[in-house]
């Protein structure tokens, strides 16, 4: 499959405008599906740090001038591919019990975050930081899917009267995994499933004992 032609020019990182367009040809979108799994298979391989755009073009099929119509450096290309391969590693639990579904899905994202894949995450958060033009693809292809992934449960927990008024679901979403992500990156304590989801329970459930149940606030 010739992939290193008839791509249309996409445009990069813009402004108030959002990441890039979507492939809007069966061959662009051969092209783009290439570069991702190659960019995987790489990273899983071998790291980040040993992924070039000369070894993902090798890998893909994919010409660097294709590549680099259609992303700005090497972490846009790794942070949408680990996103994608987020999204299909972790599935999204529904029995019907929202406050226990969301739980699990917290849980069971960051236990991946700990496997030889999800790792990866940590590193990724670096790459982003030494090349600012990454961070957009960061939130779109990564942070924005993750937490659009929790807002249901949050919602449905809501309708049920299970929540504090006035708590929306992104509020939730950093609380829950706001903590298990400094302890994956900080590295000071144990990510072992268990851990995580006793975390992820404090977190929801809160850490103090309720006002009546004590001596009074101090």
């Amino acid at each position: 499959m010739d992939t290193t032609a008839d791509v249309p020019d996409v445009p990069g990182v813009s402004e108030g405008r959002g990441t890039r367009q979507r492939p809007r040809s069966a061959r662009s979108a051969r092209a783009h599906d290439a570069v991702l799994t190659a960019t995987s298979a790489l990273m899983r391989e071998e790291g980040m740090a040993a992924v070039t755009i000369d070894r993902i073009a090798g890998r893909s099929g994919v010409s660097t001038a294709t590549i680099y119509k259609h992303w700005p450096c090497k972490a846009a290309i790794m942070a949408e591919a680990f996103g994608r391969d987020t999204a299909e590693a972790v599935a999204f639990p529904d029995t019907g019990r929202p406050v226990a579904d969301l739980v699990t899905y917290a849980t069971d994202l960051l236990t991946y975050y700990t496997s030889p894949e999800g790792t990866l995450f940590g590193q990724l958060l670096a790459a982003c930081a030494a090349e600012p033009q990454a961070a957009p693809y960061f939130h779109e292809f990564f942070l924005l899917p993750r937490r659009a992934a929790l807002e249901p449960y949050w919602d449905r927990a809501a309708e049920a009267g299970l929540t504090r008024p006035g708590v929306d679901a992104s509020t939730a979403t950093d609380v829950l995994l706001g903590a298990l992500a400094f302890r994956l990156m900080a590295g000071h304590a144990s990510l072992a499933p268990d851990e995580v989801r006793t975390l992820v329970e404090y977190a929801l459930h809160g850490l103090l004992v309720p006002a009546d149940a004590g001596d009074g606030a101090p």
